[in-house]
């Protein structure tokens, strides 16, 4: 099994001056989740390279015992320093695939035609994919082959409006992951903040938080294992 995982190229955290990127949590957890499965896990970015973390992911409040464990590997910290570039992937190379959230996705994977169609041509082929967190942003200008938005009808989850009042930042990001989920059509849903929660729709998983990293990781392992993707 080969399961790609796309992470953001985007550092800036809007005109605030401050840093943004992926969450490392998001990352770590399900890497070492496709690790023990005995898949084949590969990076990609826009902009390939070394894609920026969120310096707050890596705050001793936000640490976890799979972050410490990424930061201590060194053939993981290699592999997320030489993340392919995204316009060079093919999605029949990779049995599944597998998106970290993080605030960056918001600006540039949300509006990269590269990734829409990775996760379109993923998705109709048979393939499962995995969104967590802000990470479900991405999916904003996806579409069904009759061009109805991918999410219309799907029941989806990803970072709350409530979670993003929390972290101060509403008024900060280009939109809100769940007010977009909704506008598409998604049937959203969501459980208290910062728990972990995963909605599974067909080929489709989305997780709300960095917390539901792990479980979306797993929860992908499991699907893929079903219909031997």
């Amino acid at each position: 099994m080969k399961v790609l995982i796309v992470l953001t190229s985007h550092d800036e955290l809007g005109d605030t001056g401050r840093k943004t990127g992926f969450w490392l949590e998001e990352l770590a957890a399900p890497y070492y989740r496709f690790k023990e499965a005995g898949w084949e896990v590969a990076l990609a970015s826009p902009k390939g390279g070394r894609p920026p973390l969120d310096p707050k992911s890596n705050e001793p409040g936000f640490q976890t015992e799979q972050t410490r464990r990424f930061e201590a590997d060194a053939e993981a910290t290699a592999a997320l320093s030489n993340t392919v570039r995204l316009d060079s992937v093919s999605a029949d190379d990779f049995d599944t695939v597998f998106y970290p959230g993080g605030h960056g996705p918001l600006w540039d994977l949300a509006e990269d035609a590269h990734s829409a169609r990775l996760i379109e041509t993923t998705l109709r082929s048979g393939k499962p994919l995995a969104v967590v967190c802000h990470a479900p942003g991405v999916l904003r200008h996806t579409v069904n082959e009759d061009g109805t938005p991918l999410v219309q009808g799907k029941r989806v989850t990803g970072f709350a409006n409530s979670e993003e009042e929390a972290v101060a930042l509403t008024e900060i990001v280009p939109f809100l992951v769940e007010d977009e989920l909704k506008r598409l059509g998604g049937v959203y849903s969501k459980i208290g903040d910062w728990e972990p929660y995963v909605v599974q729709d067909g080929l489709l998983i989305t997780g709300q938080n960095p917390a539901s990293s792990g479980p979306a990781a797993d929860a992908l392992v499991e699907l893929a294992d079903k219909i031997g993707a």
